[in-house]
C-alpha cells in the first residue's frame, strides 16, 4: 500500500519470505495445543463418565469454585447453537485452511503476534473438530455414534453465577480471538520515502550541450 503527501511515500512493510522460526512456532504450539487438548478430555472422561463430576472443589473464599465436571456439547462455545454440529464441523474446516492461507500463503506469518495468535485459533480448532467428527468414540444407548465436544471445566462465581462449561480448546480459541481484537488496534508499519531527494546521475544518460 502506498500514500504520497508533499513528496513523501509511505509503504507498508514487505511481505518478502516467511521466516522458518515461524513455522517452527506455528507448528510446535499446534501440535502441543491440540495434544494437550485431546489428551485431559481423554483423561477426565475415562476417570468420571460422560456426565460425572470430581469428589474435590477448589475454591477461593465465595469468589470462586472450581471442579471437573464432564459434559457433552452440541454446540459452540457457550452453547450457543445445539444441534448444529455438523455445521460448526464446516466451518472449523473452512477456519484451518483459512488460518494456514492467511499465514503461509499470504505472509502474514512474519508477524510473531499473529503467528501466535493464530497458532491458538488453530489448536482450538483442531482439537474441537476431533470431538465434532466423533472421532472420541463416544457413543449413545442405542450403540450410535456422538458428534459432540467433551466440555469438562467448570467454574461458579460468586455462589450464583454458572460459566459454560468448557475444555481447553475453547481456551485457545478465545485467548487467539482477544489477542486478534489486540492486534486490529496497532498501527501497521510503514517505510517512508522521500521523493523530493535529488535521483543520482546516470552516467549514460545524454547530456545538453552548453
Amino acid at each position: 500500500m502506498r500514500t504520497e503527501a508533499r513528496g513523501v511515500v509511505a509503504v507498508t512493510a514487505d511481505s518478502g519470505k516467511v521466516p522458518l522460526s515461524r513455522f517452527l512456532v506455528f507448528g510446535l504450539l499446534v501440535i502441543v495445543g491440540v495434544a494437550w487438548d485431546l489428551w485431559t478430555k481423554d483423561t477426565v472422561f475415562a476417570d468420571l463418565g460422560v456426565q460425572g463430576r470430581a469428589d474435590w472443589e477448589w475454591r477461593c473464599g465465595d469468589f470462586v469454585r472450581f471442579c471437573l465436571q464432564t459434559n457433552l456439547n452440541f454446540g459452540a462455545l457457550w452453547g450457543i447453537g445445539q444441534g448444529w454440529t455438523g455445521l460448526f464441523a464446516a466451518l472449523s474446516m473452512v477456519a484451518v485452511i483459512g488460518v494456514l492461507y492467511f499465514l503461509f500463503g499470504m505472509k502474514h506469518a512474519q508477524s510473531w503476534w499473529l503467528t501466535i495468535s493464530l497458532g491458538f485459533v488453530l489448536a482450538g480448532a483442531l482439537g474441537n473438530l476431533y470431538d465434532r467428527l466423533g472421532m472420541h468414540g463416544i457413543v449413545d444407548a442405542n450403540g450410535a455414534q456422538v458428534y459432540a465436544v467433551r466440555d469438562f471445566l467448570y467454574f461458579r462465581f460468586f455462589e450464583t453465577f454458572d460459566w459454560a462449561i468448557f475444555n481447553f480448546a475453547d481456551s485457545y480459541l478465545v485467548t487467539g480471538a482477544i489477542m486478534l481484537v489486540i492486534h486490529s488496534f496497532q498501527a501497521e508499519p510503514e517505510t517512508v520515502v522521500n521523493t523530493n531527494a535529488v535521483p543520482a546521475l546516470n552516467p549514460a544518460a545524454p547530456t545538453d550541450a552548453v
